[in-house]
């Protein structure tokens, strides 16, 4: 399984073949240094360590401990804002490059971001609830309101996933089987057709399916 970082810059539109306006996302894949190959024996499973774009000692010093920028240190890498692992089939080692020459042009990737985070909201934003309905005799400033959350006296509590007001979004999300539409090598961009998830400037987890 061959897989690299990005960043998302943002979305714009693609004219295919057919003339058809597509909608679709740059993003910036690698080049992303291979920081270590963790082995079955020493570590209890296969992958590699990535990481990708440089950050500056001045700020490195305030956000890492000594133990992370040692783990740096000892691999010859400057400190990466974003690590993460692949369990890669393809033979590497430490010190070598992955750069967005690995995909193809048509391919399928899944592509893994954070979704946009919305605070807290109501259940009509977060579930897509009506509200109770029209103002009756009694009731005041009900439009947006859940209703009954459950019975009183029996079960006498509220059920496990009852969809009520809450955090929204923020969360790991996984796209399958995006299609890449074209790969710029001398940039390092990846244009993919469709939406992924996170905001701009969030790092991205590609992926071939």
């Amino acid at each position: 399984m061959l897989g690299i970082i990005g960043k998302k810059i943002g979305m714009t539109s693609f004219f295919d073949e057919k003339g058809l306006k597509v909608p679709c996302t740059i993003i910036v894949a690698g080049p992303c240094f291979v920081l270590q190959k963790k082995t079955l024996k020493k570590d209890g499973y296969n992958s590699y360590q990535i990481g990708f774009e440089e950050k500056k000692i001045k700020k490195t010093n305030k956000s890492l401990n000594k133990s992370l920028l040692g783990h740096f240190k000892k691999f010859k890498s400057t400190p990466k804002k974003k690590i993460v692992e692949f369990s890669l089939k393809k033979e590497l080692k430490s010190g070598d490059i992955i750069k967005v020459d690995i995909f193809n042009e048509n391919e399928l990737v899944d592509i893994t971001g954070f979704s946009k985070g919305k605070g807290f909201q109501g259940v009509i934003k977060r579930h897509g609830f009506s509200g109770v309905g029209e103002k009756s005799h009694g009731q005041h400033n009900r439009y947006r309101a859940p209703g009954s959350i459950g019975a009183g006296s029996d079960p006498s509590r509220v059920f496990k996933g009852t969809r009520m007001a809450g955090r929204m979004g923020n969360k790991k999300v996984t796209i399958k089987k995006l299609k890449i539409l074209k790969i710029d090598l001398l940039k390092n961009l990846l244009i993919i057709k469709g939406s992924v998830p996170g905001t701009k400037n969030s790092f991205l987890k590609i992926k071939k399916t």
